[in-house]
C-alpha cells in the first residue's frame, strides 16, 4: 500500500523559510513524476512544483518561482520543497502527489495539474504571518 507523507509545515514570519518534505512509503519516487499543491481555504488547488525524475527536470508556478525548490533525495526517498522568502499568500495547506503529475509550459510559465495524480499525501499546514 502507497503512502506519501508530508511534513516540514508550520508557522512563520514573513521572509522566512521552509522545507517540506514528502516521503514515501510502498512506493520509490525514482523514476516518476511528483508535485507539490496546496490549497488556500476558499480557493482553487494550485499546483506549485513538480519534478519529474527520470530526467530530473524540474517546474515551478509563477508564484513561487525564483524562491522555491524541488528536489529529490534517492537514497530517503523523499521530494523536498525549499521554500524562501515565505509571504502570507504562501499560507495553505500543502500536499505531495505522485504519478501522472502533468505540466505544461508556454515559454517560460508553467502550469503543474495534479487532476490525474494517482497517489496523495494528506498534507502539512504552512501560515505566513507578517
Amino acid at each position: 500500500q502507497v503512502h506519501l507523507v508530508e511534513s516540514g509545515g508550520g508557522s512563520v514570519q514573513a521572509g522566512e523559510s521552509l522545507r517540506l518534505s514528502c516521503a514515501a512509503s510502498g512506493y520509490t519516487f525514482y523514476k516518476k513524476s511528483v508535485g507539490w499543491f496546496r490549497q488556500a481555504p476558499g480557493k482553487e488547488r494550485e499546483g506549485i512544483a513538480a519534478i519529474y525524475t527520470y530526467g530530473n527536470s524540474t517546474y515551478y508556478a509563477d508564484s513561487v518561482k525564483g524562491r522555491s525548490a524541488i528536489s529529490l533525495d534517492v537514497a530517503e526517498n523523499t521530494v523536498y520543497l525549499q521554500m524562501n522568502s515565505l509571504n502570507v499568500e504562501d499560507t495553505a495547506t500543502y500536499y505531495c502527489a505522485a504519478e501522472d503529475v502533468a505540466t505544461t509550459c508556454r515559454g517560460a510559465r508553467c502550469i503543474i495539474n495534479g487532476t490525474f495524480a494517482r497517489y496523495w499525501g494528506q498534507g502539512t499546514q504552512v501560515t505566513v504571518s507578517s
